[in-house]
């Protein structure tokens, strides 16, 4: 009877499982169709309806189709809006993206400056993931920027969900000021989004900015500051019950602990977030623990126990592409072994070390001219605007007070606008001129600070090998390749003679550290005045440095390069970059395993600097990228690169 009456209850589960499935979907459906009937005009009534659905794409697949056919835009925004997040969770960027953007364009059709905002801050997030700084801070700068507009507009049912809107936006710029070590300005952010969160009483928000806060006092080396407001945030993780939010506190003030050399507090709580990231099997968090508990074992004297933990925090941070542990590892493991006196391993820990920092330092650079233009953009903007404000007031003025001397005023104010215009005209000119002077400067910086260092390392070695006259002949190249690269950085041209011997220095630089296996020609067709061909300086480098470095860094053998020249009409020069390497499909894939990949930027700027170029011809460049296969297996890529002439 008890097994019976067991298969009964099984029974009635697995039936009422199947209508609660059945019972949610048509939920949706019916709610979709209530929305749609209704055409609710505002992101509240969507979303009080939607909500509840929002991790099934298919669901929402189906809404802005339906949303499509029925024109109904603020709808289509919605759902398309939804699914850029859906993608973003699962790392799915690209189409993130792409998604929000079309979210935006539906918003802006409906008219609906809420949506806008909501869009916006989400197509930021995805930029932040990614570490493309500048779109990411447009993003959620302009987004602040209409929801402050629209606070004082809506009515009160609304005002909740701007302010939510307003304080995600103030968090994300306080994160991106964060990655470029502006902590004060980080701080002013993060407060502000503290505020917002205090006003509707968010736990999980108060608890995310006061660590924020916390890592802002932490880079400043203000440690009580932090270790006050890492306390914060711990208590409402514990509110929360959040293991991991505990975890992260546990990190954060462990770490301060360590650096205060207060090592009888840090013990206990650095072992106590080591033993729960174990736990959770967070790897990014594990790593930190385990450099933490070397840091104190360091600070111990238990130099063995520390060098165990260290390597176990290498291994894990090397396996999930952890750059910051990686550099901390290193650097530490590097001590340790300076100490044991094994000068070998203790350099090659250093080096290591260096390598990763370098990296690290040349993005956020990047990243920070970057945000430098913008500031400076939106700066000279508001300035331009406060001075024809002022001008109009003072042109006003005056004709009220002698309208005997309105055709006076009149001339003068033509002739202050004509000068306006001519005085805006030449600063623009001169403001594009700095941004190509900075686009020519940050390509060969992309190119100087790992290549010139792994260069010289490479002609180190020969010189420890004692192999002087490899050393000799490949000093001599590097030399002549770095004056030209000078000389290349006062021109905006250069002939393509010149640029083919560039690029031959630089293949034989960079051959040395593929141990000279890389088989690399030039072949230029006769009739063709390589010497009165103009070209942009370095314009052939990152095409290179992509087949180098993504095409055959993965191939074991038989690596070949090959650049040809060719002239097939009147108007262009015809530039070939074949190689044999894996193709871009398995790049590709090796890329989306790093879980810390760089985006590199040499080819945006490369076809900016083309595009500028084009400008003094009738004809603009062409660029076309080609994979290569034989049996439908890859054979390598050719980029076809034409100049006008």
């Amino acid at each position: 009877m008890c097994r019976s009456f067991l298969i009964l209850v099984l029974v009635f589960l697995f039936t009422n499982n199947i209508l609660s499935a059945q019972k949610k979907r048509i939920d949706f459906d019916t709610a979709l169709n209530m929305i749609i009937e209704d055409k609710r005009d505002n992101y509240i009534g969507i979303d009080s309806l939607l909500k509840y659905f929002k991790r099934d794409s298919l669901k929402f697949k189906h809404a802005a189709e339906l949303s499509k056919e029925n024109d109904y835009p603020l709808l289509t925004s919605y759902a398309l809006n939804t699914l850029g997040v859906i993608n973003r969770n699962i790392s799915n960027y690209d189409q993130a993206i792409k998604l929000h953007k079309e979210a935006i364009t539906y918003a802006e059709e409906a008219e609906n400056a809420e949506q806008k905002v909501i869009c916006l801050n989400m197509l930021g997030v995805a930029y932040r993931r990614m570490n493309i700084i500048k779109p990411a801070l447009d993003c959620h700068s302009q987004a602040l920027s209409i929801a402050y507009r629209l606070k004082e507009t809506l009515p009160k049912d609304s005002k909740s969900n701007i302010s939510v809107s307003i304080a995600v936006s103030q968090n994300s710029i306080g994160n991106i000021y964060m990655a470029l070590k502006q902590y004060d300005v980080a701080l002013e952010h993060f407060k502000k989004s503290l505020e917002i969160e205090k006003s509707i009483e968010n736990i999980l928000g108060l608890a995310i900015n006061y660590n924020n806060i916390g890592y802002a006092y932490e880079g400043k080396g203000e440690y009580e500051a932090a270790l006050e407001n890492y306390d914060k945030s711990l208590e409402y993780n514990n509110t929360m019950d959040s293991d991991i939010g505990r975890m992260i506190c546990y990190n954060s003030i462990g770490s301060v602990y360590l650096k205060q050399k207060r090592y009888e507090l840090a013990e206990p709580i650095v072992k106590d977030a080591l033993t729960k990231a174990i736990k959770l099997n967070d790897k990014f968090h594990l790593a930190t623990s385990y450099v933490n508990l070397g840091k104190l074992e360091m600070g111990l004297n238990r130099n063995k126990s520390a060098e165990l933990n260290l390597k176990k925090a290498l291994e894990i941070s090397s396996d999930y592409k952890l750059k910051g542990s990686i550099a901390s590892s290193n650097k530490l493991l590097s001590q340790i072994y300076q100490e044991k006196g094994n000068f070998e391993a203790a350099l090659d820990h250093y080096k290591a070390c260096v390598d990763i920092e370098n990296t690290i330092l040349t993005e956020n650079n990047l990243q920070y001219v970057n945000d430098i233009v913008v500031e400076f953009e939106n700066q000279y903007k508001s300035e331009q605007i406060k001075a024809e404000k002022e001008l109009n007031e003072a042109l006003l003025n005056r004709l009220a007070l002698n309208k005997k001397l309105f055709w006076f005023s009149l001339l003068i104010l033509l002739v202050v606008g004509v000068s306006l215009l001519i005085f805006n005209r030449n600063r623009t000119l001169n403001q594009e001129k700095k941004i190509l002077t900075l686009e020519q400067a940050m390509l060969r910086s992309q190119m100087n600070p790992h290549f010139i260092f792994n260069s010289l390392n490479s002609i180190k070695l020969y010189i420890i090998n004692n192999e002087k006259e490899h050393a000799v002949y490949y000093l001599n190249k590097f030399s002549k390749l770095i004056r030209k690269i000078l000389i290349a950085s006062k021109e905006k041209e250069t002939t393509l003679e010149d640029e083919l011997e560039t690029m031959k220095l630089y293949m034989n630089i960079e051959n040395i550290r593929f141990d000279n296996e890389i088989d690399f020609n030039i072949r230029v067709e006769k009739g063709i005045n390589i010497g009165t061909t103009k070209v942009p300086s370095l314009i052939l480098q990152p095409f290179l440095e992509n087949a180098l470095w993504h095409g055959l860094s993965s191939k074991p053998n038989d690596k070949k390069i090959n650049l040809n020249v060719s002239k097939n009409s009147e108007d262009y020069i015809n530039v070939e970059i074949i190689d044999n390497g894996i193709g871009r499909i398995a790049s590709k894939i090796i890329n989306r395993n790093k879980k810390l990949n760089r985006k590199s930027v040499g080819i945006d700027i490369t076809k900016a600097r083309l595009a500028n170029f084009s400008k003094a011809f009738a004809n603009s460049y062409i660029l076309k990228i080609d994979d290569l296969y034989e049996s439908n297996s890859p054979t390598g890529t050719k980029v076809t690169l034409s100049i006008p002439i």
